[in-house]
């Protein structure tokens, strides 16, 4: 303890009776707490997430319609694709702060232009969409693109990967925090790299990502993460979190 009050009051600029006594190395060394260990290895979640989906089956997923039923999306190949019409789908269990990765694609055959191409969206809590749009010489506006929090934050930088058409995001999250009464006290914040680029910096969310009108500040708590049906053929694979 006394260790670790002298590191204290140094760092704070505080001097002590008889400071002109020279400092020794361990005298700034301390050896609890310890961290805890994680191991990992190359292309595999973390050995401390929660693996939300490995190719295998959709175990950790329900329809987002009514928040009980079965997921109803396909999966072939160890990929997971959306089923144009069925809505939806979210995870059973519900975040607040937490690290997501998550890998996308889309369609193999593109159709339309703008926001009717290859789109689809994360939605972080349920409520807050990073928008998945296939973003290669497809105009559109720049707070709907790939990388963008849908309708408030567009990306720093437009990050595209045309060679495998595999995308990763992987985003560091703080939920907002309200008090007892239902009262503003901290806003969301959200850190996003895409394809290892910093698209979002700890940016701020002004509230739910609303496809019309200004986003709306809805007291709440942990939520889930949810994946948009908005009828184009998007791919997923490799999903996992790590609660923060």
């Amino acid at each position: 303890m006394l260790k670790h009050s002298l590191l204290i009051a140094l760092f704070a600029g505080i001097s002590y009776a008889g400071a002109q006594t020279k400092f020794q190395p361990q005298d700034t060394e301390f050896y609890e707490p310890v961290p805890r260990v994680v191991n990992t290895k190359a292309n595999t979640a973390p050995s401390d997430a929660i693996v939300l989906f490995d190719g295998t089956n959709l175990s950790e997923w329900v329809s987002e319609k009514d928040g009980s039923s079965q997921a109803p999306w396909t999966i072939k190949d160890n990929i997971l694709t959306v089923k144009p019409g069925t809505g939806g789908i979210q995870t059973k269990k519900n975040f607040e702060d937490f690290q997501l990765h998550i890998e996308w694609k889309s369609p193999e055959v593109i159709k339309g232009e703008g926001q009717g191409r290859g789109n689809s969206g994360l939605f972080l809590q349920g409520k807050y969409e990073l928008q998945i749009l296939d973003n290669d010489d497809n105009k559109t506006y720049t707070n709907g693109q790939a990388g963008s929090l849908y309708k408030q934050s567009p990306p720093l930088v437009e990050v595209r990967k045309p060679e495998s058409g595999w995308h990763t995001y992987d985003v560091l999250y703080t939920a907002p925090r309200f008090n007892k009464d239902g009262h503003l006290i901290k806003r969301a914040s959200v850190t996003v790299l895409h394809n290892g680029v910093v698209v979002q910096y700890n940016t701020e969310l002004q509230g739910t990502t609303e496809y019309i009108g200004l986003p709306k500040m809805i007291a709440h708590g942990a939520g889930p993460i949810s994946l948009q049906d908005h009828g184009d053929l998007v791919s997923f694979r490799n999903i996992w979190i790590r609660e923060l």
